[in-house]
């Protein structure tokens, strides 16, 4: 095969539809961040790394998903990020595009800079680092159990992921410090947290202009490299993200819809529900933080209850969806504090 016929390899999945280009392989979707609106937000965190007077500046790559790998200090970029037509996809698959926006984007960036720097200079081998921070040797679990009252962590990325392990409880504290004008001594003024904070402020003033020990610019996972198709890549995430909601709340549906056949005319709640989904899951997941996808499940669940239930929608549109939204988001966060229900979330 020459240039040319890969070139129109490469870029003849761009028209296809998502039922077709679910069967494009990763390896072979050739994007590049170059010229791309992410290479922008990797230019601005090194900006304000620049005016920290920070030398190192983490290698960036494209992968399946966002990481910074152990020993390589360097941060992969999920490559549905370096086109359109894959953040459409995204969205149609997951619901949501993570990191689709500008704002977005250079939060998480900000993160895995924090990562990138843990493994350039390895400060997780400093006594002070691990007292603070606790072992970065500890087992990285497949889940954690967040507490959202904690005081002990900073709040930047979504589940209070800081409380997932070490490593992630440095790089959340990293990105908060390095976010410009994020007035982080007033924000956390009380917190145990701001010990951390004050800890990195220092820690970087110790390595200003200080090139960094581990010098890798190793690209595991690179895009180019990736056998699988799409449709198995969104599989396996779709299973990540999913969760066995563990009973239907037939009291809780019923103060909000009716089965009386004095209302028999009036429309199906399951169909008021179908109508109003993506608008209720965009609702709850900015009110709890939880993923989309795995709001979806649990809607699609009370979607076909309310059907079983044979229920009705009754009352103000705008008020009865703004009722189930936060019936969603009180069981949500119940669920996330509840010993006996699902404990952890996917990392």
């Amino acid at each position: 095969m020459n240039r040319n016929q890969l070139v129109r390899r490469r870029i003849s999945w761009k028209n296809r539809p998502d039922s077709r280009l679910l069967e494009v392989r990763l390896m072979d979707l050739g994007v590049s961040l170059r010229g791309t609106w992410v290479e922008k937000c990797v230019e601005k965190v090194h900006e304000e790394l620049e005016a920290r007077d920070l030398r190192h500046r983490p290698h960036v790559w494209l992968s399946d998903d966002w990481f910074s790998p152990q020993a390589v200090p360097g941060i992969a970029i999920p490559f549905y990020l370096a086109h359109p037509r894959l953040m459409r996809l995204e969205r149609n698959q997951m619901l949501e595009v993570e990191g689709g926006t500008r704002r977005e984007c250079l939060r998480i960036l900000r993160h895995e800079t924090g990562h990138a720097f843990q493994q350039a200079y390895r400060f997780h081998r400093r006594r002070q680092w691990q007292k603070l921070f606790g072992k970065s040797s500890k087992k990285y679990p497949d889940f954690y159990r967040p507490n959202p009252l904690s005081k002990r962590h900073v709040q930047h990325l979504r589940l209070w992921y800081a409380q997932s392990h070490p490593d992630e409880d440095f790089a959340e504290t990293f990105a908060v410090w390095l976010r410009p004008r994020s007035d982080w001594r007033k924000r956390y003024r009380g917190w145990p947290a701001l010990r951390k904070l004050e800890y990195v402020d220092q820690l970087m003033r110790d390595i200003r202009n200080v090139p960094p020990l581990v010098r890798s610019s190793a690209r595991p996972d690179s895009l180019n490299r990736l056998r699988n198709t799409l449709g198995k890549h969104y599989q396996d995430r779709r299973e990540r993200y999913s969760v066995e909601w563990p009973e239907i709340w037939d009291r809780d549906l019923r103060t909000l819809f009716s089965d009386s056949p004095r209302i028999r005319k009036r429309e199906a709640a399951s169909t008021f529900l179908r109508r109003n989904r993506a608008e209720i899951r965009r609702m709850v997941s900015k009110w709890t933080g939880e993923y989309q996808y795995t709001l979806d499940t649990i809607l699609e669940e009370m979607i076909g209850r309310c059907s079983e239930l044979k229920l009705r929608a009754s009352g103000q549109e705008q008020q009865l969806k703004l009722d189930f939204a936060v019936l969603i988001t009180v069981k949500t966060m119940h669920y996330l504090y509840s010993l006996s229900r699902r404990e952890w979330f996917p990392l």
